[in-house]
């Protein structure tokens, strides 16, 4: 009776643990000027103001379920957005995007976190 307590007691408390985060990688990350059939159409570090439009595409690998993560955008060390973007799978494509005023030359950065708040990947380009 006594060895069947201490068996239970000890399931009991294994299942009182909290389950380990999902291991979501960032496989690819580039800022790109369009995105065409899921997939960017370039990868750039640099751009000029003439663009518009720049897209951060990311590839996440690693989720056991559906979860989400975040794109910051980021202009001279200011966050200027904000998207949370769906994973539903092992293997996801996903995407945000940002329009570009022609003044916000400089540096710019696009931090990717899990729903945790972790930092997953930094992507770094400049508007010249």
């Amino acid at each position: 009776m006594k060895r069947n307590f201490t068996l239970w007691l000890f399931v009991s408390l294994l299942s009182a643990l909290p389950v380990a985060a999902q291991t979501l990688r960032v496989t690819a990350g580039v800022i790109t000027s369009g995105i065409v059939e899921r997939a960017p159409i370039d990868a750039i570090e640099a751009f000029n103001t003439s663009i518009d439009t720049l897209y951060c595409f990311t590839r996440i690998e690693g989720a056991e379920e559906e979860t989400f993560i975040s794109h910051t955008w980021i202009y001279n060390g200011s966050e200027v957005s904000r998207s949370e973007l769906p994973v539903r799978s092992s293997y996801w494509r996903t995407w945000s995007s940002k329009s570009i005023a022609p003044e916000a030359i400089g540096d710019w950065q696009v931090e990717i976190h899990d729903a945790q708040g972790a930092l997953l990947k930094t992507i770094t380009f400049t508007l010249n």
